[in-house]
């Protein structure tokens, strides 16, 4: 299956947080859209791992994810080495994505910022044809993405380019709210966190609007990229 875009995330719930309204807005538009979780998030303070897993197929429903796959690299435990680069080179190829969306470049959790890192060499080695992988017993052939951009997370970064989530607004909060292990405080073991309280919701709404407001729009969502972002012409620019 080749997918329009492809998304790593070190955690289930990573992608809903910080992108899935852009998610959400491509796949309204006809574009193949699939997740990539690095991690099953077993180190969270509530709820487990089987838990995250269940909660992350429903939040896919809820997106209209064309796939959605688990590398298990172990939470807190992954590293950008030439390992974790194969696993993720693999979906890179399988998938054939011409954009790449990754984690923060910074942030609160190192493993965003690690993950990050993972996501942009795998895709500057996906390209080079002398690094060989398989897929289901058969080689595949090399693909570098067309782009690569980076979703903003717990720290504020400034962001290079917006996108207008207005219309997602909704099914961005349902995809979130798929992860009731995570975000409600209510009937789950586990103590109370900062991202459990109603205060998170407050945080990501305001979030949500601080980005939107510059592009005169009521929510959006905010990207950053490593080169230069090119158009054909002015009008393209919002």
């Amino acid at each position: 299956m080749k997918l329009d875009i492809l998304v790593f995330a070190a955690h289930p719930d990573d992608a809903e947080l910080a992108c899935s309204g852009t998610i959400v807005k491509h796949i309204k538009a006809g574009k193949k859209v699939g997740v990539v979780d690095l991690t099953r998030g077993e180190l969270g303070s509530r709820g487990s791992a089987e838990i995250r897993h269940q909660e992350a197929a429903k939040a896919s429903e809820i997106m209209g994810l064309a796939t959605r796959v688990n590398l298990d690299l172990g939470d807190g435990r992954f590293e950008n080495n030439h390992e974790s680069r194969l696993k993720l080179i693999e979906q890179i190829r399988r998938f054939q994505p011409e954009i790449v969306l990754g984690n923060a470049i910074k942030d609160r959790h190192s493993d965003h910022g690690r993950a990050a890192e993972l996501a942009r060499d795998a895709c500057f080695y996906s390209g080079l044809a002398k690094i060989e992988t398989q897929w289901q017993g058969e080689s595949q052939a090399h693909w570098r993405p067309k782009a690569l951009y980076h979703y903003i997370q717990d720290y504020h970064i400034e962001p290079d380019f917006v996108v207008d989530i207005s219309e997602e607004w909704t099914t961005k909060r349902a995809a979130i709210s798929a992860f009731s292990s995570q975000f409600f405080s209510g009937g789950v073991d586990g103590p109370a966190t900062p991202i459990s309280s109603e205060g998170f919701w407050h945080f990501l709404e305001a979030r949500a609007r601080d980005f939107g407001r510059p592009i005169g729009a009521t929510y959006g969502e905010g990207f950053t990229s490593a080169r230069y972002l090119g158009v054909d012409n002015l009008f393209d620019l919002s």
